[in-house]
């Protein structure tokens, strides 16, 4: 093994593009190293498909990309980082390939050309045999489309952008090309077809899944990688939708003996608000967006998130919380199930029915469909959650009498693993899918009481969590999973955690909310009310204080709320654009960026914008001090104002000042991190800090520590609006555990009973370490 720790200190992710290569990421390693990042951790760094900006639709033979600066790049990169102790942990994408062009992908190619007697068949997650063994490719609009068909020079038959290979023998030019379609072992159809041919990614037609159950396909798609480990050139992994696998157990256990007990290994996973990760899984944890829905949560003000709730109802006449909108939500799922993913949906009846011949196939769809759609966890198939995935199904049996011998079905697929293995599997993809989908995707566009908590790994139905609860939750964590990652911000969160921190602070003076909602209603009434809910939180939340969104923001805004209606669907969808309707919105959005709608809105923000600052360097302190590894996304070291992607993937600037609160704050929490790695490490404690007074519930406190004895202690101020000013300060005591501690911030010393006005200043954070007159 290398030089770099074990136990990671924090980690710093990083974006590869063909304009930030290998040879980039090298150029930031000294800032890094001075941040104090023991972790380089990088998006997926395999060839992908042409043009890809992401790297997770990457395409055969598994290799170093030769964009990114290939395996020479990568090898040099890694001298590079282990010469400053700087591990490298790697993105691996074993659910799924890049399907997209067919001309790169010669796996793919070859299955469509030669179908199912291709050698590389058995790689994809095929569905052909209700349809005698023709791959049903899902790229059809509508049926009328079929008559756009062409073949080109190549033989290949062409719709749109879309270029597939024929099979030889089957075309000559001047073919018929819906002739020649007819020929060939897959044939076009519409893309909410029931039979679809391969399991996809989600519903992305470009992302193919792949059976790593298969130990010839794990080997073909994971050489690359025990290349890299034989020789010592990687640290960890961090395996994508670990979810979408058949089976993530299994798959886990065989990473995780080519990695070896040293090397770390992390699963991208959505846990529900009262679920736990497997503790039978061989990882070191997810990769944080668990953690980060605690710390939004203890952030959130619970009181001022009713008074939204009243304000969302007012305005818009729909609930925001409460049994309405998980109402909503399962509707929605059960939409999602049936428009999007039919085919996953056939696919668990047929397997199903195949195990119970004598029960009706509609009976067994429609109580699969009420499984996958009210699972309370994110994926129902692992063994650790049998008994609470078969209490759901009897209280379904008990709601739904008339489908009672469907759900007997399920419930014996649930306890005799052997039953209908291949069923419970699917159940659990279709789980992950329709929720991802459904909530995340297009939910999270359709309510907006408050956005902040409409996050990846987030329940906006129980959008705060109270002192005992966060104290109980991170305490469980220290003893479980002390190396797992804690997220704020990622590649695929909706928001940035700026952004998210200022929105949230709308929460503690609800009261101005309502009435600037009501004077930009009056002044700019909203053609779409929903919609222009939404954005109005998230122009606020990027809006520059005391100025306004220049021409870069203001495009930057345009592009998010056009991807916003289309997420949205209701009154435009990705497949069904509806132009006026969006340029009416557009037309309202610039709007607000001008005249008295804009002069309400900069005075809105002058109001909450210093309380969002002081919160997100308390949040951020948390992500790096709580039990775990804080993950500083790029560029989050400074304040950053990115909304969804691709909008936070954008080059960051470097070369900009270091001198700058959020990135002090960082530098400091890692160095003391590095000062006491056994108060942080493995086998370390989680101490409670009490608090108390008129103004406690404005502080979060705690120590880190070993055998009890607190080494290190963090006091982080929440609910900053209304914690200003030494009067209001002085009201709040943090009672020190016995000794001296010095802040690491201020350099100032404490004893037993501080105020936070004495302890904190005007400052939202205090790292005390223990002073040892030595």
């Amino acid at each position: 093994m290398s030089g770099t720790p074990i136990d990671p200190v924090a980690t710093y992710r990083v974006q590869l593009t063909p304009e930030f290569t290998f040879a980039e990421v090298a150029g930031i390693l000294d800032h890094l190293r001075d941040l104090g990042i023991s972790h380089l951790y990088l998006s997926p760094i395999l060839t992908a498909m042409p043009g890809s900006t992401h790297g997770y639709d990457w395409c055969p033979p598994a290799r170093i990309s030769d964009v990114l600066g290939g395996a020479d790049g990568y090898r040099l990169l890694r001298e590079h980082a282990r010469a400053r102790g700087i591990g490298i942990i790697v993105d691996i994408v074993p659910n799924h390939v890049g399907v997209a062009d067919p001309d790169h992908n010669p796996w793919w190619a070859d299955v469509l050309v030669h179908g199912l007697h291709s050698p590389y068949a058995g790689y994809f997650d095929l569905d052909t045999a209700p349809v005698g063994g023709v791959i049903n490719l899902p790229y059809l609009g509508r049926e009328e489309d079929l008559a756009g068909l062409r073949l080109d020079d190549r033989l290949r038959l062409v719709l749109g952008d879309l270029a597939l290979p024929t099979a030889p023998g089957t075309a000559t030019p001047g073919d018929d090309p819906l002739a020649v379609h007819l020929r060939q072992h897959y044939r076009l159809v519409l893309h909410d077809s029931r039979r679809v041919g391969y399991r996809r990614f989600m519903a992305v037609n470009g992302l193919a899944a792949l059976r790593q159950e298969i130990p010839e396909v794990y080997d073909a798609t994971h050489a690359w990688l025990q290349e890299l480990i034989a020789d010592d050139l990687v640290d960890g992994v961090r395996v994508d939708h670990v979810d979408g696998l058949r089976d993530p157990t299994a798959y886990l256990r065989r990473l995780r003996a080519d990695l070896g007990d040293d090397r770390l290994l992390y699963v991208e996973k959505g846990l529900a608000h009262d679920e736990r990760l497997d503790p039978d899984l061989p990882v070191d944890g997810t990769t944080g967006y668990d953690q980060l829905r605690l710390i939004e949560a203890r952030f959130t003000a619970p009181t001022g998130a009713i008074e939204l709730d009243e304000t969302f109802r007012t305005v818009l006449g729909i609930a925001g919380d409460g049994d309405v909108l998980g109402a909503r939500a399962l509707a929605l799922r059960r939409t999602v199930l049936v428009d999007m993913f039919p085919d996953r949906l056939q696919r668990v009846t047929d397997q199903l029915s195949s195990s119970a011949r004598d029960v009706p196939a509609h009976i067994i769809q429609q109580a699969a469909a009420l499984e996958i759609c009210s699972a309370a966890v994110a994926r129902p198939d692992y063994p650790s959650l049998s008994a609470r995935v078969i209490a759901n199904i009897d209280r379904l049996a008990d709601e739904n009498p008339i489908l009672a011998s469907g759900f007997d079905v399920l419930r014996e697929a649930f306890v005799d693993r052997d039953f209908a293995p291949e069923a419970i599997a699917r159940i659990g993809e279709a789980a992950v899918a329709v929720y991802g989908k459904a909530i995340e995707d297009i939910g999270f566009h359709r309510t907006a009481r408050l956005v902040s908590s409409q996050e990846l790994g987030c329940n906006p139905l129980v959008p705060a969590i109270d002192r005992t609860d966060f104290y109980a939750r991170t305490t469980e964590r220290a003893a479980h999973w002390p190396r797992a990652m804690t997220a704020l911000s990622t590649h695929d969160t909706k928001r940035s955690e700026d952004v998210r921190a200022r929105i949230a602070t709308i929460a503690q003076t609800p009261q101005r909310w309502r009435i600037l909602v009501n004077e930009v209603w009056r002044i700019a009434p909203p053609p779409e009310p929903v919609i222009c809910y939404f954005l109005l939180q998230n122009v606020v939340g990027v809006w520059p204080v005391g100025s306004r969104p220049d021409a870069d923001l203001a495009r930057r805004l345009a592009d998010f709320a056009r991807k916003a209606m289309r997420e949205n669907g209701e009154v435009s969808s990705w497949t069904d654009v509806d132009e006026k309707a969006e340029d009416a919105v557009q037309h309202w959005l610039a709007g607000l960026q001008h005249g008295l709608v804009a002069e309400l809105v900069a005075s809105f923000v002058a109001l909450i914008a210093d309380a969002g600052h002081a919160e997100s360097i308390s949040r951020k302190a948390l992500s790096l001090l709580l039990p775990g590894v804080g993950d500083v996304y790029q560029g989050t070291q400074w304040w950053d104002d990115s909304l969804t992607d691709p909008d936070n993937r954008r080059p960051v600037d470097y070369d900009r000042s270091t001198d700058h609160p959020k990135l002090r704050a960082v530098r400091t929490c890692l160095e003391v991190r590095r000062r006491h790695l056994e108060a942080f490490d493995e086998g370390s404690d989680f101490l409670d800090v009490p608090v108390r007074g008129a103004s406690a519930a404005h502080v979060v406190s705690f120590a880190r520590g070993r055998a009890g004895v607190a080494e290190v202690v963090v006091v982080a101020v929440r609910l900053a609006l209304m914690f200003t000013g030494a009067e209001i300060r002085e009201q709040c005591v943090i009672d020190l555990p016995g000794g001296t501690w010095c802040d690491a911030l201020s350099g100032n010393a404490f004893t037993e009973s501080v105020t936070a006005d004495f302890l904190l200043g005007d400052r939202p954070l205090a790292v005390l370490e223990r002073y040892d007159d030595a």
